[in-house]
């Protein structure tokens, strides 16, 4: 057995419990101790990733040690391409996010310069912070479903906090939302894995020895179904999106990044992992209307963004777009077009990220989210505007930025895929294709809004971004622009885990779509 996992969840847990600790009124070394733990389990997370073999056994750097034996429950943990590149995607946002976050506990402030005071203290955010870090890197190593279950459930406290003590004037209000949205879609996945239990009558709850087990399709359905809610809550999918927008808009900034970039990523990951490879048959018979809720969340996201006048809110509704262009891929069931989601969740956790932080930096300095309040920044911040514009393009996915190959490589796997024997998915990517042109409208305008045109006068007080705002959006925008030129590390990484994948559900590989890239 290997120790790496359970040391990277310690860490955080253990950083936590000593940033609670600190005496009061250590503001200043709770957020230091915070981001030198931070930093320890990004550095750990690269020393592991580098031992990891991708053409080796799929699930690497496994520990099992027994939990609820009666039950045949283990805490069972280990990694493939996938969960590997999400785990570091997590590692690799947080102490971003904690620099980002160095006065975000200590209130936020209205254009009318009233200061909306935090409920909790500064030491309890980042507590809270580095518990969930805990939770992102469980939910992503677990292998035993239902330890996957408790880190999927358990994930959600912390940022409930994060949201509610920490955020804007609705905080309560949308922390609420979310909680409520994410229970239930939990209740429905908790049904789903005591019926897989019980169903599968092997006494196990192990994801490599339940993969095949449940034969009947009937059953199938069922089960797939109680597992697709609960993701496609938390993915947001339309129509179960609304709390996204409301969550977003009213968190801070740091913790609407690790929200959209991280958190809602266990839902597309979750449809790739278990969704596809314990309910295949339902999969495939299900494929078509999840296409279709698919596109319907592309254009949707994509409309709804270019009408709002809230720039938090306006990031909240693209990434809905971009999630239908990851669930898109995951169906599609070729292997271009599912190496390209799960590319496309780790380079959209890394523009989105850039661009809320962004987008929070602004708001910052001016008090207020609204796009209407701005204009002219870049005559007096050039180096705030410069990040913002690379930022925004990347989630318009211009050529040369990371997020263009995974999109592009979604809509040419699923053009492409012949893995369901008829045009419909070849349709479905023509008419997401449309949303490339919608992105240019609603990212554009946003531009043209607060950066360039006439300065407002209260811009006009702008100060540029320091050393500690450089250093929070100067790594995203390198990660974007070096994805954007060289995707192959990742993409080597990724691809058998895939491959796999398409070998449990019992969909060839080799079609037009790997014909035609090389693969």
């Amino acid at each position: 057995m290997s120790p790496w996992l359970p040391i990277l969840m310690a860490v955080p847990v253990v950083g936590a419990i000593v940033v609670a600790l600190l005496p009061k009124g250590s503001d200043k070394l709770a957020k230091q101790v915070t981001l030198l733990v931070s930093l320890l389990v990004l550095v750990l997370t690269g020393v592991m990733a580098a031992g990891f073999d991708p053409g080796g056994e799929r699930f690497q750097f496994k520990a099992e040690y027994d939990w609820i034996p009666s039950f045949g429950v283990k805490f069972g943990v280990g990694v493939d391409g996938v969960a590997l590149v999400l785990i570091a995607l997590s590692v690799v946002l947080v102490p971003i996010v904690v620099l980002a976050s160095w006065h975000d506990a200590d209130g936020v402030k209205t254009a009318d310069g009233t200061l909306i005071t935090p409920k909790r203290s500064v030491k309890t955010y980042f507590s809270l912070l580095l518990v969930l870090e805990t939770m992102m890197i469980g939910v992503f190593a677990a292998t035993d479903i239902f330890l996957f279950y408790v880190f999927f459930e358990a994930m959600l406290i912390p940022m409930y906090f994060m949201i509610g003590s920490y955020g804007g004037a609705q905080r309560s209000y949308a922390a609420v939302k979310f909680l409520l949205y994410s229970l239930f879609g939990g209740l429905l996945m908790l049904v789903a894995v005591i019926g897989l239990y019980v169903v599968a009558g092997s006494k196990t709850f192990m994801f490599p020895e339940l993969v095949g087990v449940i034969q009947d399709p009937a059953m199938q359905k069922w089960l797939f179904a109680g597992f697709f809610i609960a993701f496609a809550i938390k993915a947001p999918l339309w129509p179960v999106h609304t709390w996204l927008p409301d969550a977003a808009a009213q968190a801070p900034a740091g913790a609407a990044v690790l929200l959209v970039g991280v958190l809602d990523k266990v839902g597309t990951f979750g449809m790739l992992r278990f969704c596809l490879e314990l309910f295949p048959d339902a999969a495939k018979a299900f494929t078509m209307p999840i296409v279709v809720l698919a596109v319907i969340s592309i254009i949707y996201g994509a409309i709804v963004a270019i009408g709002q006048t809230d720039m938090k809110r306006l990031i909240a509704y693209t990434s809905i777009s971009h999630f239908g262009f990851i669930v898109l891929g995951v169906f599609a069931m070729s292997s271009v077009a599912q190496s390209g989601a799960a590319l496309y969740m780790v380079n959209h956790g890394f523009a989105t990220g850039a661009l809320f932080l962004a987008a929070g930096f602004l708001i910052a300095r001016r008090g207020s989210p609204f796009l209407g309040d701005y204009g002219g920044v870049q005559k007096v911040a050039p180096v705030l505007a410069g990040f913002f514009l690379v930022a925004g393009l990347a989630g318009l996915s211009l050529p040369g930025l990371s997020s263009f190959v995974s999109e592009f490589m979604v809509m040419i796997g699923s053009y492409s895929s012949q893995a369901h024997g008829s045009g419909a998915l070849s349709v479905a990517a023509i008419v997401s294709a449309v949303a490339v042109i919608l992105a240019a409208v609603y990212i554009l305008w946003m531009i043209q809004r607060t950066m360039n045109g006439p300065t407002a006068e209260p811009v006009k007080a702008f100060k540029d971004l320091n050393a500690r705002e450089i250093w929070v959006l100067a790594p995203l925008v390198a990660l974007i622009i070096g994805f954007g030129f060289f995707p192959k590390p990742l993409l080597d990484v990724i691809n058998p885990s895939v491959q796999q994948t398409l070998t449990n559900v019992k969909v060839p590989t080799s079609t037009i779509a790997e014909k035609g890239t090389g693969q």
